[in-house]
């Protein structure tokens, strides 16, 4: 069997950042340190934090008064930082500066009088924080269909935005709705959606076609990483999403000579290798590796860890 390793895979530079930025907490206060929704959307990051001392919130209510608080890679709305103030906690912000970008960029729509469409999934942490920054400015679009429902009172000033994890293709397919609907309709200078989740994507498409079969590490709450199962499937292959190598179905392998194995943007390497090592053990793999294109992208910890961490315990990390 050949298992062909996409690269680029796995963890981004804003989901880097923020486990960073839980683990620097973590050693520097010590347990617990709140986190208000995941901090990624994957089972082993969320399982680990846990077990060292993390303590997953939905409500800021369920945060003692004066605790240390860090706020998911997706991003929080203007209402869920008032709220923190008021409870006096320490607040660390891990918010992926792509999805700050985009608050920023409804923050700006809307002061200048647009309607604001947002391209995205309802109930996705990160499309929550974004239509709180404008809520009486923003609409939530997912499909063309959506968009031919759609009223605009004064359609000479709309704007769309999308959320960062989208599928690109799925993504342009609304936005050509959109522009077909709504002629005039601006955007902002640079896409939104991320350069990681574009860049796996991106390797899917060049990759899948030649197996029978991909694997996509990830948890079913991991938008970029259904996408990739997706696209995938699109192209051809049997294509499953899955937390771990415990999820592997020996059924699979059974008509399989060509596998391809990747990770979305918020799983660990080392579930990746385990997936590896158990294809090596039981079908013999030849693994190679395929680089569809380099990634260098880091992003500096955030600005409120930095004043409430002295250096030199930054450093020890």
């Amino acid at each position: 069997m050949k298992v062909y390793l996409a690269n680029p895979r796995g963890f981004c530079a804003g989901v880097n950042m923020a486990i960073e930025s839980l683990e620097i907490a973590l050693n520097h206060f010590g347990p617990p340190v709140y986190v208000y929704h995941e901090i990624v959307h994957n089972y082993h990051v969320v399982a680990r934090a846990k077990r060292r001392g993390a303590v997953f919130v939905d409500h800021l209510d369920e945060v003692p008064r004066g605790s240390v608080l860090l706020y998911s890679a997706h991003g929080v709305s203007p209402e869920i930082r008032k709220h923190a103030r008021a409870r006096d906690l320490k607040a660390i912000d891990a918010t992926c500066p792509l999805v700050t970008k985009v608050h920023l960029e409804a923050i700006k729509y809307a002061k200048e009088g647009y309607t604001i469409i947002l391209i995205g999934h309802e109930g996705h942490d990160e499309v929550i924080g974004t239509m709180g920054e404008a809520p009486e400015a923003m609409i939530l679009v997912e499909t063309p269909e959506d968009v031919e429902r759609l009223e605009i009172g004064s359609p000479e000033k709309i704007a769309y935005l999308t959320q960062t994890t989208l599928s690109v293709d799925d993504a342009n397919r609304v936005i050509d709705s959109l522009r077909k609907k709504f002629p005039q309709i601006a955007n902002p200078p640079k896409d939104d959606i991320c350069y990681a989740t574009q860049n796996r994507q991106d390797a899917v498409r060049v990759l899948a076609s030649r197996v029978d079969l991909v694997l996509v590490l990830g948890s079913q709450n991991s938008s970029n990483s259904k996408r990739l199962a997706e696209i995938a499937t699109s192209l051809g292959p049997h294509a499953h999403l899955i937390d771990g190598v415990e999820e592997i179905d020996s059924a699979w392998l059974k008509e399989s000579r060509s596998v391809l194995v990747t990770a979305g943007a918020s799983a660990p390497e080392d579930v990746v290798q385990e997936v590896l090592e158990y294809l090596r053990n039981r079908c013999g793999a030849e693994i190679i590796e395929e680089t569809v294109r380099e990634e260098d992208v880091h992003f500096p910890l955030p600005k409120s860890l930095r004043e409430l961490v002295p250096v030199e315990a930054i450093g020890k990390v």
